[in-house]
């Protein structure tokens, strides 16, 4: 129970540091600001992160890293 509870604190650390990864990349996209390069590698670092160490699954990642690279797109095309 103890290795339990010190793998479902750590699990919680990375998906927190994920999600707010994407949140804050998605805020900054819906709000239009400049959204450069290093944002995205930034997020990828976070989502691979989580996919390595098996909090979240390789496909997941990849589809996350996916919608991600959509949004940056459609931002890098209209600016």
């Amino acid at each position: 129970m103890r290795r339990s509870a010190v793998l479902h604190e750590r699990n919680s650390e990375f998906k927190l540091r994920m999600k707010m990864a994407i949140k804050k990349f998605i805020k900054n996209v819906a709000k239009w600001e400049a959204v450069s390069f290093d944002d995205l590698k930034k997020v990828y670092k976070f989502v691979d992160k989580c996919a390595k160490v098996w909090v979240i699954k390789k496909k997941t990642a990849a589809r996350k890293k996916s919608r991600i690279s959509r949004l940056f797109n459609t931002v890098q095309k209209k600016a």
